[in-house]
């Protein structure tokens, strides 16, 4: 992965983790969703932030396999967080337009990662 594509989608899970803690902050969200969606949206945003990392550091020539399944593991896990955003919709926990940034942020990282693993198999 280039340099500075790898820079961006590790940035861009840095945004996804900071407004994932501030949307899902205690004192806004209804403390009845607490663990059915708070800790785990916080969870997992800082697990794609860090399979990301492992993934980064995990060297391509030596072991290409391990890398590219951290790859598969943050794509799915951006379409599990897609979900619980559409969800937190429905139950009218968050906006539209809430909905749509935070959605945007988890798109951005999946099809960066999506892009980053395709070059990966191809190398």
């Amino acid at each position: 992965m280039e340099q500075e594509t790898e820079l961006k989608v590790i940035l861009k899970s840095k945004e996804l983790n900071k407004y994932t803690i501030q949307k899902t902050d205690s004192s806004k969200f209804p403390k009845k969703y607490t663990f059915t969606f708070r800790v785990r949206l916080q969870n997992k945003s800082m697990d794609i932030y860090e399979m990301l990392m492992d993934a980064n550091r995990t060297n391509l020539n030596t072991n290409g396999k391990r890398r590219i399944e951290l790859q598969s593991r943050v794509i799915n896990e951006c379409d599990k967080f897609s979900y619980y955003i559409e969800l937190l919709l429905d139950f009218k926990i968050i906006t539209d337009k809430s909905a749509a940034y935070w959605s945007k942020l988890v798109s951005d990282v999946k099809y960066m990662t999506i892009a980053w693993r395709t070059r990966d198999k191809e190398r």
